[in-house]
């Protein structure tokens, strides 16, 4: 299936101008809110998945509001259109209801699609490293020139020292290996101190449920991107708290 994604991302990429109006708008500090916040949590607008819907129903900019009341850090907006149901004109509805810095998820394969992140309103941009390979550094690089915070998602050890090996601040770590759509819990728990190590953020990506799966990464990581458990909820705000306070 990520062959596939990779393969319309690039499709997708293709028809984008070279360049993008420059836009008036602000970028919101996505590595400050994370810094700043304990626990950190990024609350994703997030309508479907591999599996299939997730069964959210409030429209992107009222669902972001209800997480921002809910105490999240930051927020993070699905806009790969052929899986996980996102759209690019999300990004920007859900900056209408809320001051928080949105972080871009989609499979970016191409170069373009960096500047169309900062002219749709994205503040970063997520760079899957098992997907850019040899390009993550340009595409970091590219990030930062455009004024967007990189944030480089692994899975494994090599690709730990790839991310680090870039200006990047904030690593994400998959508990799902995107192939498989297999979780592995552990592997956030043993890769975050790693990361940490190297003076970089480490966000735990997949699989947290329940607060109680979130204290499992607790002194380990320093963010946690959370997507259907909240999306999905009846009370996006109560299901927010219940991480925030956990």
């Amino acid at each position: 299936m990520i062959d596939a994604i990779i393969a319309a991302s690039l499709r997708r990429g293709e028809l984008l101008p070279e360049t993008f109006p420059d836009t008036r708008d602000p970028v919101r500090p996505f590595y400050d809110a994370l810094a700043a916040s304990d626990p950190a949590v990024i609350a994703e607008v997030k309508y479907a998945s591999p599996s299939g819907p997730t069964g959210a129903t409030l429209p992107p900019g009222l669902l972001a509001r209800e997480m921002a009341a809910g105490g999240a850090a930051a927020l993070s907006v699905l806009t790969e259109p052929t899986v996980f149901g996102g759209d690019p004109s999300f990004i920007r509805e859900v900056k209408r209801y809320t001051d928080l810095p949105v972080l871009r998820k989609d499979i970016l394969v191409h170069p373009a699609q960096i500047a169309e992140s900062r002219h749709i309103g994205a503040d970063a941009v997520l760079l899957i490293a098992m997907v850019l390979g040899d390009d993550l550094p340009a595409f970091v690089n590219h990030s930062f020139a455009c004024g967007l915070e990189p944030v480089i998602e692994i899975a494994d050890e090599v690709e730990l020292q790839a991310a680090v090996a870039t200006g990047a601040r904030i690593i994400g770590i998959n508990n799902r290996d995107l192939r498989t759509l297999v979780i592995d819990p552990d592997r956030a728990s043993r890769l975050g101190p790693l990361i940490r190590s190297y003076g970089r953020i480490p966000v735990a990506m997949s699989g947290i449920m329940a607060p109680d799966d979130l204290r499992r990464y607790r002194g380990r990581c320093g963010a946690f991107l959370i997507g259907t458990a909240i999306s999905s909820a009846e009370d996006p705000k109560s299901a927010t708290e219940a991480f925030v306070c956990m």
